[in-house]
Formats: C-alpha cells, structure tokens, sequence
C-alpha cells in the first residue's frame, strides 16, 4: 500500500553536510528496507 506525506523542512547543518530532520511521527513507517521517493523542491533559497 502505498502512502504520501507532504512535509516542509528547513535544511539542517550537521558537520559539513546539510540533512533534513524526518519528524519521529514517521518512524514506524520507515523501517529498514523500506523503499522510498523523495523529491525535493526549493521553496526559497535565505542568503547567511
């Protein structure tokens, strides 16, 4: 079955890389070998 969820984040810095935060409501629906799409568009790019 397949499900969709729309979520807005704001990108994160770890270290050197920049990660999105999944919200923890999500957990049980990404286990491992769960095969996901992500798709992402840039809403708006903040200079700083």
């Amino acid at each position: 079955m397949e499900k969709t969820y729309i979520i807005t984040k704001k990108v994160a810095k770890h270290g050197k890389q920049a990660i999105i935060v999944i919200p923890s409501f999500l957990q049980k629906e990404l286990k491992p070998k769960t095969i996901v799409e992500v798709q992402i568009r840039v809403k708006e790019v903040q200079n700083g």
